[in-house]
């Protein structure tokens, strides 16, 4: 049996809508109803280790003539498409295309019309987000650890990381490379490697849908790889994987499935067929032309 969900017109009802990074402390659970789900249902489980590549299956997503509207400016302008369960398929586009308001539509910080679904494959799953950047006092004494336990367990993360917790918390550290720099302040970390922290949050407990919104954006090489190799263990696992990326050649190589936004969608295409000079030119104009077909 399959599960299906829908998205329609909301106010936003996060603490502050415009902080992905807010949002992110609430695990987005949203879209999977977690509140109808008993704490040990989500969390508690051995699905919720980060080290192995259990098997899951990811629900496929829809947008269906989503638009946006912020006054009298359109953001988004009939936005239609699909995410096949399991696939990587990338979002690209110019600055101010839309791309990140498309994924807080798709996460309830932002008001729309038009139709967001999920179809499960059975019971809705748990839905992880990698934002961006992490915004922050860098002074606040909050080392690698305190920030996995208030993300990830639901006991105050001032009470430190629990028993239950620290293994997966572990794995996941360990899966990005940064088990080592655990008890370093959040603060002291290079750009990088706070990014390494972020996706590290994002695995646990393990995602059935996975938003990423320009991961590689601060990574250097050694975490591009990381990142590269996550990307791969994801794909495996059958995890459904929405990708925002500035890198092209990246997503060349990468994603499964490729679509072109600014505003509206002007391409929806394998990245062979996508990521041609003549689609991108149209995607990265100022005032794009109709679809190339």
């Amino acid at each position: 049996m399959t599960a299906k969900e829908t998205i329609t017109a909301q106010t936003p009802s996060l603490t502050d809508p415009e902080s992905p990074v807010g949002a992110a402390v609430r695990r987005f659970d949203l879209l999977a109803k977690a509140s109808s789900q008993s704490p040990s249902s989500l969390n508690d489980t051995p699905q919720s280790r980060a080290g192995s590549l259990l098997q899951v299956s990811g629900p496929t997503l829809d947008f269906a003539q989503v638009s946006l509207t912020l006054g009298r400016t359109t953001i988004l302008d009939n936005v239609t498409f699909q995410v096949q369960p399991g696939s990587v398929h990338a979002l690209v586009g110019p600055n101010g295309g839309g791309k990140s308001s498309l994924i807080k539509t798709l996460l309830g910080q932002m008001p729309h019309q038009g139709r967001l679904s999920l179809q499960w494959p059975g019971t809705p799953g748990t839905i992880g987000y990698v934002p961006q950047a992490l915004e922050f006092d860098r002074g606040l004494p909050m080392t690698v650890d305190d920030f996995m336990a208030a993300m990830c367990q639901r006991r105050p993360a001032f009470l430190g990381l629990s028993k239950h917790y620290a293994a997966a918390i572990g794995e996941a550290l360990e899966r990005v490379g940064m088990q080592d720099k655990r008890k370093r302040r959040m603060g002291a970390l290079s750009g990088g490697e706070r990014q390494r922290v972020l996706l590290a949050q994002g695995l646990i407990p393990v995602p059935q849908l996975l938003v990423l919104d320009e991961p590689m954006s601060a990574l250097d090489e050694a975490g591009i790889q990381v990142f590269e190799r996550l990307l791969g263990d994801w794909r495996q696992s059958g995890i459904t994987v929405l990708w925002i990326e500035h890198d092209l050649e990246a997503v060349g190589r990468l994603a499964d499935r490729v679509t072109g936004l600014n505003r509206r969608v002007l391409f929806d295409a394998t990245p062979k067929q996508a990521l041609t000079p003549e689609r991108l030119l149209t995607l990265f104009s100022t005032h794009p032309r109709s679809a190339v077909q």
